[in-house]
């Protein structure tokens, strides 16, 4: 196995990359925009060739693309390299996670398509600026449940332990403001389905001025179909500790027409519109607050992993196309070998959760969580996640489009973010506070 582990040496950031025992290339602040992306990322690509140096990713529109059109795929020329099959995965094993590893043995039609490595994440400048001064400004309190001394870009671009790669997760680059419309789909065993249909309003706070006070983000969501779910609104002011000031949030129920305190929306609680199918902090992969774990860095390696996932954008793709009974069409997937984090969360003792532990694959360039898996009390593997990242380049921020949550016990799963049939994302929507108060929930209830 490549692994990279890591080492505190000196005070400085030490990685030892696989296949060069002994020899350690010290990282610190100072190395960002050197041998370190201005990301945190290794610069410079694997010694086989396979993963490329990191030239700046995307940092303007391919041709074709029209501002507020769907997302052309830069990469639509590519061909697959392989094809990783239930049949054929033993020979990649070492480079994929154990989550994908059970869907390949469960599903004999699930596969991975590997196609070419490409570097695509990239961010605005004064993204990067904010994040080099984080790099030396930016420190974690309350045990690491919360962050101080940070804003717009991650906190921790040459982190420590596993704690600080999950805020990184939470608190990375997605603009400053978004407006989506989206589908989400449960389907039964059988691939049958009924298409809920979501809105969803955000304005990061940390990604624009810094967070305000305590509250980092403002989120909003609406189920706008179908009829029996129709109308429910739920609204969240996210903090920047949660265990000091805990996550605000507001539920409106269009039967009772009445705003509600919602302090359940958070940890382990159900997520919304899934059947049960994910939990309240898997929106997003991984959201909330980190208490409740104890987050072990374990290290960087290769691995085979979702991303630049335009073809799962297509305008010329219907939802029938990419809704199949198990899992989604794994033709229109892409995966690709990029390096990762691999942090694993085990649940603090006197704490509850129904996943005791966890293991994320974040990327080295966005650290967006790729894949993640989900145990359960018998700490057998129970859901697996994929995110389905692309770079939407017009605001230059990678993140998942299109997310899907596996559950391996039942046989179902859960993924929201389906476009092909929506507006593109709207990143210069122009929100106040004033759109996220509990009166504005109600205004949106009675309309």
């Amino acid at each position: 196995m490549k692994w990279s582990n890591t080492a505190l040496v000196g005070g400085a950031f030490a990685v030892f990359l696989g296949g060069m025992a002994g020899v350690a290339m010290a990282q610190s602040a100072a190395d960002l925009g050197k041998t370190l992306t201005p990301n945190g990322a290794e610069k410079a690509g694997n010694k086989d060739g396979t993963i490329p140096e990191w030239t700046g990713g995307i940092t303007a529109p391919p041709a074709g693309y029209k501002a507020g059109g769907v997302y052309v795929d830069p990469y639509a020329s590519d061909k697959p390299l392989f094809t990783i099959t239930g049949q054929n995965m033993a020979q990649y094993a070492d480079k994929l996670p154990e989550g994908l590893k059970a869907l390949l043995k469960q599903y004999p039609d699930y596969k991975m398509n590997v196609y070419p490595t490409h570097r695509s994440a990239s961010l605005p400048k004064s993204v990067y600026d904010e994040t080099l001064a984080n790099a030396t400004r930016a420190k974690l309190v309350d045990d690491g449940n919360g962050v101080e001394g940070a804003k717009v870009g991650v906190p921790f671009p040459v982190p420590k332990s596993g704690v600080e790669v999950v805020w990184n997760h939470i608190l990375r680059w997605k603009g400053k403001q978004l407006e989506r419309s989206y589908g989400a789909a449960n389907p039964q065993a059988d691939g049958s389905y009924t298409m809920i249909n979501i809105n969803e309003k955000s304005k990061f706070l940390y990604s624009d001025t810094g967070p305000e006070g305590q509250t980092s983000l403002y989120f909003q969501q609406e189920v706008t179909a179908p009829a029996r779910l129709a109308g429910e609104i739920l609204l969240v002011h996210e903090t920047m500790d949660q265990v000091k000031e805990p996550r605000n949030a507001w539920t409106y129920n269009p039967g009772q027409r009445r705003v509600r305190r919602a302090p359940n929306v958070a940890y382990d609680n159900p997520g919304t519109a899934s059947d049960g199918l994910r939990t309240s902090d898997q929106l997003d992969v991984f959201n909330g607050s980190p208490d409740r774990y104890e987050w072990k860095l374990v290290g960087k390696k290769e691995m085979y992993v979702p991303y630049n996932a335009y073809q799962l954008q297509s305008d010329k793709l219907t939802y029938d196309q990419l809704i199949k009974a198990k899992h989604i069409n794994q033709d229109y997937a892409r995966y690709e070998l990029h390096r990762v984090w691999v942090v694993e969360g085990k649940l603090k003792s006197g704490t509850s959760h129904i996943y005791p532990r966890r293991t994320f694959y974040v990327d080295e360039d966005s650290w967006g969580i790729l894949v993640a898996d989900q145990y359960d009390s018998r700490d057998q593997l129970w859901r697996v996640t994929e995110a389905h990242g692309i770079n939407f380049y017009d605001v230059q921020t990678f993140w998942a489009g299109l997310f899907a949550v596996y559950d391996l016990q039942s046989g179902r799963y859960t993924a929201s973010g389906f476009t092909n049939q929506e507006k593109p994302y709207n990143f210069n929507v122009n929100l106040t506070a004033a759109d996220f108060s509990p009166d504005s929930l109600r205004r949106s209830g009675v309309r």
